[in-house]
């Protein structure tokens, strides 16, 4: 385990960092573009088992037709990755059109209740072309948003520029590298058509078909031969996770194209999480968030659980993004949410399902090298370290990190750890990011992935959690 101590930026409102990183991130797109500019997989067969999520009622797949499929077989009948439309874009970056390619795909995947569901991912393709690319990035977004439309694919578009498609502008940093490259990248809206924020097993599905559609289509011009790599930061590498890990299983003709997985600002457990979070002056929105992405990625609700006031939260969040769950509920507990008779979110049985549900490593664990980073600087944003589960960088708990990187490293990967302490979540981004390029093109290369898995310190137990009380 590698571990760097790294002097934290000048503290500040996360929201005067993002906006900053906002202009910094169309500054280097447009110079960047203007100097560079001048498969087999099983079938799908009708399973009695197999049912289709209904239509959504809001967002793009509402009013845009090119979110709606149209078909007349029942996407039951449709191979999982399957191209259902195509359209070509321009990339757009706070609604200024620039000269590179996107070609959006609408596709068949599925659901975090293993329905049939519609996906849409943004193939980018590098300035000035490349024919037969043999490199593609599946790129996990953290746009975090339960409005879906703040999908990447919408900002792309040339949505107007808001609070909730900020941060798929400020990931302008993280793509343009890998664009002049010369890689390919493909990026899934991950969260699905309905927003289902914190549904980790329906990311992954996303961003897996999203890479057998980007494949498949001629329009994106890879070669039948290209690899893949899977990245992400934050919300982005719940998706990058839960697809490496997904792979085996869903997609083994993905994985079998992948070359690693790097991953940074980890979601692990979501119960540990919740009682790290709540309080943060910064952080603690996500709880509220995160209630309601669960609640609505598996058709669940929580109404008997929480108070009037948990109720009216719940009923006043049901389209924020991150940024606006952060400014409205700062320093929010469970306790401002729940019940009297619920005083902990043990006590409440479908929480705990899910939670357990979605603990990584749940669902197996990946084949392929990881590199994982993590930061420790949570205090930064006003969240004290937890008396149970330690440290973390505001949002994500590193012990629980950690013991997930154990628990790869057990089943065999290669796994590269390194904690950057005293940086926040945000300010650890930016060093998994450098670290993350040459790792990238290393394993594109062939060659051995590093691995430090016997220096890797003990972390928390990942055990599910068990329901208190009489629920």
């Amino acid at each position: 385990m590698t571990v760097v101590t790294l002097p934290h930026l000048p503290a500040r409102p996360v929201a005067g960092v993002r906006r900053l990183l906002t202009l910094a991130s169309a500054a280097l797109i447009a110079c960047a573009v203007l100097a560079i500019t001048a498969s087999t997989r099983a079938s799908a067969s009708a399973d009695s088992a197999c049912s289709v999520a209904p239509p959504p009622t809001a967002g793009p797949a509402a009013t845009d037709p090119f979110y709606q499929y149209t078909g007349a077989a029942s996407l039951c009948a449709v191979a999982p990755g399957t191209v259902l439309k195509t359209r070509t874009i321009a990339w757009h970056v706070v609604s200024i059109a620039l000269p590179i390619t996107v070609v959006q795909l609408l596709y068949r995947t599925t659901n975090a209740q293993g329905q049939a569901d519609t996906g849409v991912t943004s193939v980018l393709l590098p300035p000035g072309g490349v024919a037969a690319s043999t490199r593609l990035i599946g790129y996990g977004s953290y746009y975090d948003s339960l409005n879906p439309q703040d999908e990447p694919s919408v900002t792309f578009a040339g949505a107007a520029y808001s609070s909730g498609t900020e941060l798929t502008t400020i990931e302008t940093t993280d793509l343009v590298p890998l664009l002049l490259a010369g890689d390919t990248v493909s990026v899934a809206d991950t969260e699905g058509q309905t927003a289902d924020f914190a549904a980790g097993p329906e990311y992954g599905y996303t961003t897996l078909d999203g890479i057998r559609a980007a494949l498949s289509s001629t329009a994106t011009k890879l070669s039948s031969s290209a690899k893949v790599a899977l990245i992400g930061y934050s919300g982005g590498a719940i998706a990058t996770s839960w697809g490496a890990q997904e792979a085996p299983s869903y997609a083994p003709d993905v994985e079998r194209r992948l070359v690693g997985a790097s991953i940074g600002g980890l979601l692990v457990d979501p119960d540990h999480n919740l009682h790290y979070i709540e309080g943060s002056s910064t952080w603690a929105g996500v709880m509220p968030m995160a209630i309601v992405g669960i609640a609505r990625a598996y058709g669940i609700s929580f109404s008997r659980y929480l108070s009037a006031n948990g109720n009216a939260v719940i009923a006043a969040i049901q389209n924020d993004n991150i940024n606006e769950a952060e400014d409205d509920y700062a320093g929010i507990t469970w306790s401002d949410l729940a019940a009297a008779q619920y005083p902990e979110p043990e006590d409440v049985p479908p929480l705990v399902t899910i939670a357990n549900r979605l603990i990584l490593g749940s669902a197996g664990m990946p084949k392929v090298p990881e590199f994982i980073a993590q930061g420790t600087g949570g205090q930064q944003d006003g969240t004290d370290p937890s008396a149970t589960y330690g440290a973390g960088d505001g949002v994500m708990v590193a012990g629980d990190v950690r013991s997930y990187a154990r628990e790869v490293c057990s089943a065999g990967d290669a796994v590269e750890y390194q904690q950057f302490s005293g940086l926040s979540h945000e300010e650890a981004e930016v060093p998994w990011l450098a670290a993350t390029l040459p790792w990238l093109t290393s394993r594109f290369l062939g060659t051995a992935a590093p691995q430090d898995c016997p220096t890797i310190a003990p972390g928390n137990s990942l055990t599910p959690v068990t329901l208190d009380g009489a629920g």
